[in-house]
């Protein structure tokens, strides 16, 4: 059963070694995340395992690393060679800064349709008493004026519905969420959001939202889901 969870988002920047001159821009992003970290490591869940999208769908052992080098800087976490997509990868120093072991990684294929996301999240949720997910997921990074993308005026609401999804616990609107819309938007947390969603089972959770921001044109939210 699922218990805690926590949504973070995926950028390289948020690691200073590679933000170099810019880390402080996200300063307040990286303490909300080792918040919602730190919490989960505390939640006393028997299973901690990190979502997040990628190639395609498949698991990782605990042994798995990844490597920051195609985004500018060889930034080496957790054992190599290097296997995990960047959502994990910036999951697994998230957790290693907290002092948290997961006992696995996830990744699910950016076109995962949305049934195939929620049943995985049942099936995460049913492998343990006690459960805790780590959800890696980036808003639209078509955000006006200046974001990777074209900016696409349909952005921030889209953002702004996500927001209030994580902030309510809102299982059912994440499960909503259409994947024609976020590709177009190039939201690529949609298929971990929706994960998280399934894990859920229809039971009562609490949510709370402690960021939502777009410093670089992208969507970036922290949020901790917590079992009632």
């Amino acid at each position: 059963m699922l218990t805690a969870a926590a949504v973070c988002p995926f950028p390289p920047l948020l690691v200073p070694d590679v933000a170099a001159g810019a880390a402080a821009d996200l300063d307040d992003l990286r303490r909300e995340c080792g918040a919602v970290v730190g919490a989960l490591n505390a939640s006393g869940a028997d299973r901690l395992v990190v979502v997040g999208p990628g190639e395609r769908t498949r698991r990782y052992g605990p042994d798995s690393g990844g490597d920051l080098a195609p985004y500018g800087v060889p930034f080496p976490i957790g054992p190599q060679p290097p296997v995990l997509p960047l959502s994990l990868t910036i999951g697994r120093w998230l957790c290693e800064r907290e002092g948290a072991a997961p006992d696995a990684y996830v990744e699910v294929a950016s076109d995962a349709a949305p049934e195939e996301c929620l049943a995985l999240g049942a099936e995460l949720a049913a492998e343990a008493p006690a459960v805790a997910l780590l959800v890696m997921g980036d808003g639209s990074a078509r955000r006006p004026p200046s974001s990777p993308g074209r900016p696409d005026d349909r952005a921030p609401a889209f953002d702004e519905e996500v927001a209030s999804a994580l902030a309510r616990a809102d299982a059912d609107a994440l499960a909503r969420v259409d994947p024609a819309l976020a590709r177009e938007l190039m939201a690529a947390g949609r298929p971990a959001w929706q994960v998280l969603a399934g894990a859920t089972d229809g039971g009562a959770v609490k949510g709370e939202l402690l960021a939502h921001e777009a410093p670089y044109g992208v969507g970036y939210f922290v949020a901790r889901w917590t079992r009632d």
